[in-house]
């Protein structure tokens, strides 16, 4: 292998037989040696900035935001070098860390079974997994947005790199629960209520009798049912309904009278409010709508979702500069309010833009101004993955979250410094979500990279927001200390099954074979950690200044089950919950409505016993045998899923979607679905319950029946008859190198054949 400045000699030489070409270099990261591919190309377009190496691309994106943040372009580089120099080290050991104590379980069970328990849990202790809980102690942070802090709602996750989509969920404040009923299997299509390209007029019946039924729920009127309401009116700031031909009623309870619109004498809107939501019924009764019913109300408006994550992570296909100049100018728009969209609607084009704050007039005549989107939150990459966009002097690539949090926030200060009306954040606060930290240690060092950042950026001390993804074990575990370690700056922590359950199987790997995905879920761990979730962040005393969170419903077009389930996740004492859409978080809002989490979080959580580390702790090892027909279906279930998701990421570049089970259900799929079927499989492969034969067996019956799926997909290519393609072969290693991956992520892996497939070399990786 030569040297690294002979190669780029060579290379300046013979620019152009390289321009189109590759580099190899040998590169080591987070202990783990793997060969980086470097495009000869991009290598020559970089400049130097602040002692790195940073792609034109992002450097001429930088010098594009900076005018109006009172930051220069060479100042912020010049910092953010520093910071690179004075911490990229850091990083390594911590994930050096990571690898080493993984070491160490991995001989401690490799060979054992059954697990003593008593020995294994002091083990824990005694390699730094498992750390020891001090002194309780309350958050402290201040500058939180009443969404965050104070009311509970829907959250959507969103990939930014895609703006149509971010500006859909920044837009997600406010959704018509007619439609949201109207286009969904809520409203069951039998008797005549099918769904078509036309105004169903028994269909719109039904969904106005389910949307009464919640109203007489929520806002009960005194005596009356609003399926009688014939009329609305305002009298000395009281809300009136007319109804049996000129009796009259109010709600039951005044105080969810929240305001009003009027054009001329004429009442266009009434706004209701309970649990710090909003409901606005809509009166026009000129409209095609409004003349079905008596009442003339033509929609009905919910507050639906009240933040929404703009994700730079698991969601997003993100490989290099020039995706990701991509993310950081959709966020950069965000934060601008500059976002815009052209699309078709009908037949004609249109221009989709953030929605401005919305005003209505209170009870007493005073304006009342409500946000018209969602508060946006960020989140970053996790610590172990490494980007070529920006390098050190010697080509070595550096922590890509470093760069997220200091590009993130540098185009935020557009928010923060604008003098608008119209904000992301009323408060001056910044809020960056962290995923796949592992315990207080690293909380630690991300904290003091906020310190940094908020230092050279100019913002006083918290101003950056910390968002936690408890996702991983090690974090579980320690969740209570990884809290304390921003005590200052959390604002949120969210449980995920699907990550957590990826790192449940990896950091068991070698104790034995684990359950099949649906038996993992009835586990005792599971619930244990759900409620250990809410028992730390109920402890350290989040609510009134931080979230805690709960995830994802996968099921787009499930909503009637939704509808039916996720007000678990309020009862539970979530104040958010994750939803796959705007048209979602319409309806999950509802929950919130029936369900106040500041009650349930009093009343039912605050009392009583911690949830029990021993039952999380506990391995959720296989305990009975498969027989061949369960490991053949549980085999092909999680290789079509696997090969699903990543014929989209590494053939066309997208993170998270849609994608279609073995049975033809739509899941919204990303990396953390992903990671846990391809460590499954990975086990079980470890662990002889299926062998590389059979494995290579499944995922090529899978490629047909994955193929099918995607046949109207022009973008599409078979994987059928190719075999050796990037798209199937990352699949394959997912699987056959899963149980030495780190942590069993799959972004390593993604990145690297995605790349590949970018250049053109659409051959098999060897």
């Amino acid at each position: 292998m030569i040297g690294l400045k002979k190669t780029i000699r060579l290379a300046k030489t013979a620019r152009s037989t390289l321009s189109c070409g590759m580099l190899s270099l040998a590169s080591r990261n987070h202990g783990r040696a793997h060969l980086v591919h470097v495009d000869a190309a991009r290598f020559l377009a970089s400049v130097a900035k602040g002692g790195l190496k940073v792609d034109e691309q992002l450097v001429d994106f930088v010098k594009e935001i900076c005018p109006g943040t009172g930051i220069e372009s060479e100042s912020f580089w010049s910092s953010f070098g520093k910071m690179v120099r004075e911490n990229h080290s850091r990083n390594k050991e911590l994930l050096d860390k990571r690898s080493a104590i993984q070491s160490k379980i991995d001989e401690f069970h490799e060979g054992r079974s059954p697990i003593e328990f008593e020995r294994y849990k002091k083990f824990l202790v005694d390699i730094g997994y498992l750390v020891p809980e001090k002194e309780p102690f309350s958050i402290s942070t201040d500058c939180v947005d009443p969404e965050i802090a104070l009311v509970a709602g829907p959250q959507l996750v969103c990939p930014v790199d895609n703006p149509r989509f971010i500006l859909n969920a920044a837009n997600a404040r406010w959704g018509s629960l007619l439609d949201a009923f109207y286009g969904t299997d809520v409203i069951p299509e039998d008797g005549g209520a099918h769904r078509g390209r036309e105004y169903n007029p028994t269909r719109g019946k039904k969904v106005f009798e389910e949307v009464f039924r919640w109203m007489d729920d929520i806002f009960p009127l005194a005596v009356a049912k609003y399926s009688q309401v014939e009329k609305f009116s305002i009298s000395e700031g009281k809300l009136t309904v007319t109804y049996d031909n000129g009796k009259q009623d109010t709600l039951r309870n005044g105080k969810q009278f929240a305001g009003f619109l009027k054009d001329g004498d004429e009442l266009r809107s009434v706004l209701l409010r309970n649990n710090g939501l909003h409901f606005e019924i809509v009166i026009d009764h000129k409209s095609s709508i409004g003349k079905s019913n008596i009442a003339g109300i033509k929609d009905v408006v919910v507050e639906s979702a009240l933040t929404a994550i703009a994700d730079c992570e698991d969601s997003v296909a993100a490989v290099d500069a020039e995706d990701k100049v991509q993310v950081y100018r959709t966020w950069a728009g965000l934060m601008k309010r500059s976002l815009s969209v052209e699309m078709q609607k009908g037949s004609r084009m249109i221009t989709r833009r953030m929605n401005t704050d919305r005003v209505w007039s209170t009870p007493a005549g005073k304006e009342l101004r409500l946000p018209g989107t969602t508060v946006l939150l960020v989140r970053n990459v996790g610590m172990h993955l490494y980007t070529d966009a920006v390098t050190l002097e010697d080509g070595s690539e550096i922590p890509e979250h470093m760069l997220d949090l200091a590009v993130t926030s540098l185009a935020a200060l557009h928010d923060l410094r604008s003098s608008g009306e119209t904000k992301n954040s009323r408060t001056g606060s910044v809020y960056i979500v962290r995923p796949k930290m592992h315990g207080p240690e690293e909380v630690e060092f991300v904290n003091k990279l906020f310190n940094t950042t908020e230092d050279f950026l100019g913002l006083r001390r918290n101003t950056l927001k910390m968002g936690m993804m408890d996702e991983e074990r090690r974090m579980t575990v320690n969740l209570y200390e990884a809290i304390r370690a921003a005590k200052e700056r959390i604002v949120f922590i969210n449980t995920g099954f699907l990550d957590r359950t990826g790192d449940e199987i990896h950091t068991s790997f070698r104790a034995g074979p684990f359950y099949p995905k649906a038996e993992l879920k009835q586990q005792p761990w599971l619930k244990a950690y759900e409620d250990w979730n809410v028992d730390c962040g109920m402890l350290a005393k989040l609510p009134g200044k931080a979230q805690i969170g709960k995830g994802m419903w996968a099921a787009p077009d499930n909503m009637r089950q939704m509808l039916k389930e996720k007000i678990g996740h309020p009862m539970a004492g979530a104040n958010c919950a994750w939803v796959p859409n705007p048209t979602a978080a319409s309806l999950h809002a509802l929950h919130y409505h029936k369900c106040s989490v500041q009650q349930v979080q009093n009343e039912n959580i605050a009392g009583r016993p911690r949830a029990n580390l021993d039952h999380i702790l506990q391995v959720p090892l296989l305990k009975r045998k498969l027989n061949a027909d369960e490991v053949k279906k549980e085999l092909n279930n999680n290789c079509q899923s696997i090969l699903g998701y990543v014929v989209r990421w590494v053939g066309q570049g997208v993170g998270c979607s849609k994608v279609p089970d073995i049975n033809d259900t739509q899941l919204m799929e990303d990396r953390a679905t992903l990671r846990i079927s391809a460590q499954l499989i990975a086990n079980w492969l470890y662990h002889n319950i299926v062998s590389k034969d059979q494995v290579l067996s499944a995922l090529k019956e899978m490629a047909a029946v994955v193929d099918r799926q995607n046949q109207h997909d022009a973008a599409y290519t078979p994987m059928v008859g190719n075999f050796e393609g990037l798209e199937f072969q990352a699949a394959v290693k997912l699987i056959l190198d899963g149980k030495d991956i780190a942590n069993g992520y799959t972004e390593g892996t993604l990145v690297q054949f995605r790349r590949d497939y970018k250049r053109g070399q659409r051959g098999s990786r060897k």
